[in-house]
Parts: C-alpha cells; structure tokens; sequence
C-alpha cells in the first residue's frame, strides 16, 4: 500500500501545484500567528480554491474557540480540521459535533509514557497525528524539525483510528521512518523547506520519491 503524504504548512499558490504533482493526499494550511507558516484566512481561501479535486484541505489550529473555527470555516473551503494544541478529548468532540468536518488530532510523543493519551483520543477524533513533542518552552506546537525514537511505535499499527506520523521527517528519513513505524500516512512540513515557510518543489519531490521507493 503506498504512503499517503500530507505536505503542511503551504503558504504559496506554487506549493499546491508542487504538492499535487508530488502526489500528495492532504494539503495544510496553518492559522497559528507565531508559525512562519501561517496563513490569514484570505490568502487560505484563494489557495484552497487551487487545490485539484481528490486532495483534502486541512486547516491546522492551535487551542482555537468556537468564534475563531465559526469564522474560519465560513470563508475557507476545508475538508479536515487539525487541532494542535492542548485540546482535551472532550474539545474534540465538541469540534467534531458542531462543525460535520473529520478532526485529527495532534499528540507529541517523547516517551513511552506519552502513548497512553492515545486510547482517549481515538474514542474521540476521526485521525491522530502522531508528531514529536516540542521542546520545553518552545513557541510552536510543531513544525520544529524534531523527531523522537520511532521505535516507540513499532507493533502499533492497529490502532483503532487512522493515524499520520509526522516530526523531523525528510527525505533523507522517510523511509526509515515508515518502515520502523508501520505508518500508512506522513507528515512533512520543516523537512521540504528552503527556508521557513518557503517549501521547495525539488524537496517535495524528493520525498515523494524517497518514500515511493523506499
């Protein structure tokens, strides 16, 4: 089964068409104001709309309230919301009820002890990013370029909802990190980046390959 790849954090009409042509299944869009990848809702809608059928627009949010999601999802066309934050698996049912879009939830894992919020999160969210825990004190929930000891994943594939491994993969990694993880699906944001928050097209493709032949 091929790996589906959610390329994230898009901020240019250049990085949908680069990422469709990498083959990409999702796209992300971020509305996190300290992230060098934030969008403003304008420019998400005008690069939403560029987005070719068959690939899900996911909006990335960070302890975001209702005004804020109420606003969002009125002027940007999405399929998926992904809450990145601290939400509490009571928030996500919350979102998931009141808006009718598929939640993911982001968990940061650094140990062994951080997989146990897994089980509450799956009664809850339609998907699980399983993404690096960021460091103490950093500013962003993600996005950091960070990964963590994949072998705490090993022998998990069965978990009840669909999940996407993301923190520090690049092309160079990827394929190591699936095959030590067993994930189906992969997130890349930092790790096919020329600068922060310009993607480069070489890169996406480059890691669309790394894992196609891995």
């Amino acid at each position: 089964m091929q790996t589906a790849v959610k390329f994230c954090g898009l901020t240019r009409p250049q990085d949908i068409h680069a990422a469709a042509e990498a083959g990409a299944r999702y796209v992300g869009f971020v509305f996190f104001p300290k992230s060098p990848r934030h969008v403003t809702q304008e420019a998400a809608r005008a690069l939403a709309l560029e987005v070719p059928p068959g690939i899900a627009k996911v909006a990335l949010t960070v302890d975001a309230d209702d005004a804020a999601l109420d606003a969002l999802i009125a002027e940007v066309p999405l399929d998926m919301l992904q809450l990145h934050g601290h939400e509490s698996p009571e928030r996500v049912a919350h979102v998931r009820a009141r808006y009718g879009l598929p939640v993911m939830k982001a968990l940061g894992i650094a140990t062994a002890r951080d997989l146990d919020q897994i089980d509450a999160y799956s009664e809850v969210a339609d998907q699980l990013l399983i993404d690096a825990k960021p460091p103490e004190g950093a500013d962003l929930p993600g996005g950091n370029g960070l990964s963590f000891d994949w072998r705490l994943l090993a022998g998990r594939k069965y978990w009840t909802r669909p999940w996407m491994l993301a923190g520090g993969l690049t092309p160079d990694n990827v394929a190591e990190a699936v095959r030590l993880t067993g994930a189906r699906q992969v997130d890349v944001s930092s790790g096919v980046e020329s600068a922060p928050g310009i993607k480069d097209a070489g890169r996406m493709a480059e890691f669309a390959r790394a894992l196609a032949t891995g």
